[in-house]
């Protein structure tokens, strides 16, 4: 049996979304032992962008994906279905 809820997840839970998003990229650059200015260096961003992204942001789009996840040492597949777990961080 299949059961879908489609409704826009309360203020409370999307921030939950986000922290776990932004603490497991967060955790991931720390264990590598590199700064935000480094990483985001390594991802061709701004280091106030990586921060943002640390904070619960989520980048727009694919290509920035990928960077963040070469920044971090992840494979694409594994960053594509964080984002895709934690999606309800960002649904409106």
């Amino acid at each position: 049996m299949y059961c879908s809820v489609s409704h826009t997840p309360s203020p409370v839970i999307r921030n939950a979304w986000r922290e776990l998003f932004g603490g497991m990229i967060q955790e991931r650059r720390e264990a590598l032992g590199l700064s935000v200015e480094e990483a985001a260096r390594l991802a061709g961003m701004e280091a106030s962008e990586w921060a943002a992204v640390e904070s619960g942001g989520v980048a727009a789009d694919q290509d920035r994906l990928r960077a963040i996840a070469d920044a971090i040492e992840v494979g694409f597949d594994e960053m594509a279905l964080t984002v895709y777990l934690c999606q309800g961080a960002w649904a409106e």
